[in-house]
């Protein structure tokens, strides 16, 4: 028979750096998680993905048990990573942050696949663009 669900969080993490403290900490606290498991197994979940933003969906299940899935990165983490820059522009229309090549907004497009509501790269490529576009990074 399957777990019965008790509750789903959604938080995002720097990649392998889950600690107790908060904000995760009291989170994690008020749905009966078991903390100090849940950092163990998304820093070994997540080593390869250190300095990238995680989000990771938390199923907690009835009986305090929980199941980690990991999803990509942000599509604006990658973009503002791609362009060199740390934020985008405050009025996009007016101001530009940065620049990426198509070749960069392919391979951000290709990573974000499987998160996105898109059926092929093509289609992945439009949405990561219109990301672009609104933070002020042109793509060239």
């Amino acid at each position: 028979m399957a777990k019965k669900i008790a509750r789903t969080l959604k938080i995002t993490v720097e990649g392998g750096k889950a600690t107790p403290a908060p904000p995760i900490g009291p989170v994690l606290g008020q749905a009966k998680v078991n903390i100090g498991e849940f950092v163990t197994r998304f820093n070994e979940g997540t080593k390869e993905m250190r300095g990238e933003l995680v989000p990771v969906e938390i199923t907690v299940f009835e009986d305090r048990t929980f199941s980690l899935a990991f999803k990509t990165p942000p599509a604006t983490h990658l973009i503002l990573k791609a362009a060199g820059v740390e934020k985008g522009a405050g009025k996009s229309r007016e101001s530009k942050a940065g620049s990426i090549t198509k070749a960069q907004l392919k391979t951000i497009a290709e990573k974000k696949l499987k998160d996105l509501n898109a059926n092929d790269v093509e289609a992945a490529m439009k949405i990561v663009e219109g990301s672009a576009r609104s933070m002020g990074v042109d793509v060239k």
